[in-house]
């Protein structure tokens, strides 16, 4: 028989899914893959009922349903501190990974080159590969995690064609400053190229650190597609709900590859988000208060343990540095952390385009009781899992 796909050829299942399967097969607290173990607000929750008994069974309209896309782009409207036109500037997709597949498939060509930077969510260098493009990985560099403006217009200069943008940064937890982010659009703007934004933690972002949606930045509205999710926001992560906004004539193009890749959102859960998005500013401080408590809950309680971490500027994750331990291979030891210790992670070498071993991931998303546990079992780490000369 011929070969199969020589494109998809490199590719393994997700790491941050298998360690969910793995944390299950021991029965481990898992803080690998990103979503809580509390339920979303009530308030949505109650509208589900109500329309699981109303007529919002069939196909939706492909690219989102008329209410739904009136009710993102008043929300956006106002944290983006501009006017978005709900028919002409939005695409509601299946989820965030849709839309970032959507908008790549948009931009790019067969051949194209497009930068991503290291570390990154495992979905951005895939979705280059599946789209026929080139990623060219520039590194944010341990511990801050700041990228070096020469080496960033490298990779222009060979030609990029886009850059993905996440925003708060999975898994690193940057918030990119504005100062940063005015290098970006000016070499965007220099080399003529696109930004494909992840901003799905646009409202978990930890004081004094702010978020600056990069499509408000002076010229990049034109030449950005920004993509996000209500999964995070709102508790919601199985629901795949996510969306699109970027200028009509681009909007335009990603409908078309959004309805051939899945046709559309699920249409009762188009329903159900929609008082969520017609909250008021409370809930958004709300969630910023809740994440805070839970961030530093867990980072002082790896403080008493005297593990060296990073403290994220936005979004819930955490890296835990495990040079103490030996380990050569971060898959095994994540392995061994579920099996021995009972705690879920997941390897850093799934993240970064450079030979990093030394970090794992972990997650906060938590009830503080989930929380405690996890940090509990990692108090006998170091007694459970020998270390490696």
């Amino acid at each position: 028989m011929k070969p199969l796909s020589r494109r998809t050829a490199g590719f393994t299942d997700s790491v941050i899914r298998r360690m969910t399967r793995v944390s299950n097969q021991y029965q481990a607290v898992n803080l690998s893959q990103g979503f809580p173990d509390f339920d979303p607000p009530q308030a949505i929750l109650d509208r589900l009922a109500e329309v699981s008994r109303e007529d919002f069974h069939q196909y939706s309209i492909t690219w989102g349903a008329k209410n739904l896309r009136e009710a993102l782009a008043e929300k956006q409207s106002r944290f983006m501190g501009r006017p978005i036109d709900p028919d002409g500037e939005i695409v509601v997709t299946c989820g965030s990974t849709e839309a970032m597949m959507a908008a790549m498939m948009t931009v790019v060509d067969p051949g194209d080159k497009v930068v991503v930077f290291s570390p990154f969510y495992e979905n951005y260098g895939a979705d280059a590969i599946l789209s026929g493009a080139e990623p060219v990985y520039v590194p944010l560099t341990p511990p801050e995690f700041r990228f070096d403006p020469e080496v960033l217009e490298d990779a222009f200069r060979q030609g990029a064609k886009a850059l993905i943008l996440c925003n708060p940064s999975n898994p690193c937890g940057r918030v990119f400053t504005r100062q940063e982010l005015e290098i970006i659009a000016g070499l965007v703007k220099k080399y003529d190229a696109y930004v494909i934004t992840d901003e799905v933690y646009e409202h978990i972002v930890y004081a004094p650190h702010r978020h600056t949606y990069f499509s408000t930045l002076p010229g990049m509205e034109e030449r950005t597609i920004s993509c996000s999710s209500l999964s995070k926001t709102y508790s919601i992560t199985g629901w795949r709900l996510g969306y699109t906004i970027a200028p009509p004539e681009v909007t335009e193009r990603i409908k078309k590859v959004h309805d051939f890749l899945t046709v559309g959102a699920a249409a009762p859960l188009q329903e159900a988000v929609i008082p969520g998005l017609r909250f008021g500013q409370e809930y958004y401080d709300d969630l910023l208060a809740k994440y805070t408590h839970k961030r530093d809950l867990f980072l002082r309680g790896l403080d008493d343990l005297r593990i060296v971490h990073t403290t994220p500027e936005g979004a819930y994750y955490v890296l835990l540095d495990i040079s103490e331990f030996g380990f050569q291979d971060d898959l095994e030891f994540c392995e061994t952390l579920a099996r021995d210790v009972g705690v879920g992670a997941v390897p850093g070498s799934s993240f970064f385009r450079e030979p990093v071993n030394h970090l794992i991931r972990l997650h906060f998303a938590k009830k503080d009781e989930t929380l405690n546990d996890a940090l509990n079992r990692l108090g006998d780490m170091r007694r459970k899992i020998p270390v490696r000369k």
